[in-house]
């Protein structure tokens, strides 16, 4: 056995990089096509297995408690708070302000916190913030109980890529990314089928809409709990490979050039605004964030007032929560197929443009359509 080289970027230059960790494990692969493809698929196997599944839950919860004041609006929310149109519109957009302030610090702090507490962390605590939402009470209750979701949300998306990162080589990011974010339009039909049940419970003080928050926000808090035990930090604190997987898994990353292999590895890389720089004024950054931009937006106003939009039709409050099931379980399907044959073809712009167009085809007969039908 060769005890794999050093990583060394850039010589003595301040972008050095070091993985200590990784260089302390005796490797038998100096390249990752030396390590055999049936232990490449096995440590993928199982990465997919006990990684995704949690991975999943944290986005799927994360959409449903950013949207379910959606559901709430048409379940007496506005009445009980007296929200008029621009304050409803201010309270969603309050949410946003601290979750795009805080998602690249995010990534600054969680390079000294452990990964897997990081993450359930903020799940737990945005799962207290939801809950509290319930209690609200008021206008500027609303819009404080939105601003600390936001802050707490701020950097799950950022930091689930740098966790993905620690554990899968370049080409295995994309569909990774698609099976957690799938859980994005599911977040819309399982929000409307509990919205459905949970505004129907009323108590003395409590009437309907504040049940959607205490007992979204309680399960979000239990799934966090289990995630801290079940969240590996690095692939060097997995306990469910074998000493041959782990030692190829760590060894695939290194060789991979890609991400850090350990938590020491991501504490002692150095931060540099030339690399800030660099990739802001990237021209695919700007053109890249832009278009997502342009498709991010109909997205969230799609979530957010889909039930309002229903109920704008003539439908009763149950009947529009249900409604909201079938044209998110349908873009559920869409995205992981769409995700999928992105990795098969190793295609990209083609299936966002289709897939762009299809959109403003469909906001357009929307817009022009005053039936459910439609």
């Amino acid at each position: 056995m060769s005890s794999p080289e050093k990583v060394d970027k850039g010589g003595d230059s301040p972008n050095k990089v070091h993985i200590p960790d990784v260089e302390k494990v005796n490797s038998t692969w100096n390249d990752p096509a030396d390590i055999p493809a049936d232990l490449e698929k096995r440590i993928t196997r199982k990465l997919d297995k006990r990684l995704m599944p949690w991975l999943f839950g944290l986005w799927l919860l994360a959409f449903i408690d950013r949207s379910n004041i959606g559901n709430a609006k048409i379940d007496g929310m506005t009445e009980d708070l007296r929200l008029d149109a621009n304050k409803f519109n201010i309270a969603l957009a309050v949410f946003y302000v601290p979750y795009i302030l805080w998602d690249v610090p995010s990534n600054l702090v969680i390079k000294y916190f452990k990964a897997g507490y990081y993450l359930p962390g903020l799940l737990i605590a945005w799962g207290f913030v939801s809950m509290c939402t319930g209690f609200v009470k008021s206008y500027a209750g609303l819009l404080a109980a939105r601003f600390f979701l936001g802050l707490a949300e701020g950097g799950l998306l950022g930091g689930m890529l740098v966790y993905l990162a620690m554990f899968y080589r370049r080409h295995q990011m994309l569909y990774r990314i698609t099976l957690f974010y799938c859980a994005a339009p599911l977040s819309g039909a399982f929000g409307g089928l509990l919205a459905t049940g949970l505004a129907q419970i009323h108590t003395e003080g409590f009437d309907g809409w504040p049940f959607i928050f205490f007992v979204e926000g309680a399960i979000t808090i239990i799934f966090g709990v289990a995630v801290l035990f079940f969240l590996p930090h690095t692939p060097s604190d997995i306990k469910f490979f074998t000493p041959e997987e782990k030692e190829a898994c760590i060894a695939r990353m290194r060789l991979d050039a890609h991400g850090a292999a350990a938590a020491s590895t991501v504490e002692e890389e150095r931060f540099d605004w030339f690399w800030v720089r660099r990739a802001l004024l990237n021209v695919n950054t700007i053109v890249l964030s832009l278009a997502f931009f342009a498709i991010i937006t109909p997205i969230y106003s799609f979530s957010l007032f889909l039930p309002t939009i229903i109920r704008s039709m003539g439908y009763g409050r149950v009947t529009a929560q249900l409604f909201t099931v079938p044209p998110n379980m349908g873009a559920f399907f869409v995205v992981l197929f769409t995700g999928w044959t992105s990795d098969k073809w190793h295609m990209r712009g083609p299936l966002m443009l289709v897939g762009s167009e299809l959109d403003t085809i469909w906001w357009d007969v929307s817009g022009c359509g005053g039936h459910l039908s439609v």
